[in-house]
């Protein structure tokens, strides 16, 4: 059975390493991306795989990205979200939210999202500086990206419990330890995430959390399973998590692995995966519909 028409794919990036470096694309095992991925490399792979609409996410900490991304979903007729940037600790960030909205293409901002996975404390959603920050995201009317690995879950947990009036939405299912084939204790963390109403999840970014030299759909289907246990259809979304999907697959790839590991779905409830729940929650407009 095939996806449904008119997939959107909740999470892609793009980089120019002309207008500036991808720090973290350093090492051999990274080096089939580090190159310039843009929206022309993108839409016919996304066209050819059904897809009618995406979000396009932030890839570093620095804040001239998120007006350029903006600028490129306005003038662009595939990108109908953008999930951005902002220092979550500064004191004027409600300011900063309301700035970004009010560039060309902000209306096109719908989250904001820091690389939490990055930090060294596993308390770091939970510091009162990056909750009033998180108020504000919420206030701004925007949902909040976790990217996050397994053992920075419980903070999310307790962050999310904090804020009820936040959705938060959980990247790549939490990073499971796939090429290790060992679902604890991500798997306690992720159900206790979901267990909270105001949590959604992207079914995204397995593919490279597997051996990305060796993986199968069958590899991928405990931590899918889980997650769709968990989360439920209308709480799932589909993501190619392209370019860095590369490194392990194809975007056509990506996307029939997760039209086999969804198989198990009605028609209604795949519907939501790969479409309705990001335009709900995203909040994406007529051109998504």
């Amino acid at each position: 059975m095939a996806p449904p028409m008119g997939i959107i794919d909740a999470h892609h990036h793009v980089w120019d390493l002309a207008v500036r470096d991808q720090g973290w694309i350093a090492g051999g095992e990274l080096a089939p991306i580090r190159r310039t991925f843009t929206l022309a490399d993108l839409e016919p792979e996304a066209r050819a795989a059904g897809v009618r609409a995406t979000v396009l996410v932030q890839t570093v900490t620095v804040a001239e990205e998120t007006p350029e991304f903006l600028e490129l979903a306005a003038g662009s007729g595939l990108v109908a979200g953008v999930v951005g940037w902002t220092d979550l600790t500064a004191p004027d960030v409600a300011d900063t939210l309301a700035a970004l909205r009010a560039l060309p293409g902000g209306d096109l901002l719908v989250g904001i999202r820091h690389q939490v996975q990055g930090e060294p404390d596993p308390e770091w959603l939970l510091r009162p500086d990056v909750l009033r920050g998180l108020r504000a995201v919420a206030e701004a009317g925007l949902v909040y990206d976790l990217i996050v690995l397994p053992h920075q879950l419980p903070a999310a947990v307790r962050a999310a419990a904090l804020l009820p009036g936040l959705t938060f939405v959980l990247d790549h299912a939490g990073k499971p330890p796939v090429a290790q084939r060992r679902t604890h204790p991500w798997a306690d963390g992720l159900r206790a995430l979901a267990a909270l109403p105001n949590t959604v999840c992207k079914l995204s970014g397995l593919v490279t959390e597997a051996d990305p030299r060796s993986w199968t759909v069958e590899d991928l289907r405990p931590y899918a399973d889980t997650v769709i246990g968990a989360f439920g259809p209308d709480r799932l979304m589909f993501g190619s998590d392209w370019p860095v999907c590369r490194l392990a697959a194809s975007y056509t790839e990506v996307v029939e692995a997760a039209r086999v590991l969804t198989g198990g779905l009605d028609d209604d409830e795949r519907r939501s995966v790969f479409a309705a729940t990001a335009h709900r929650v995203y909040g994406l407009g007529e051109a998504a519909g």
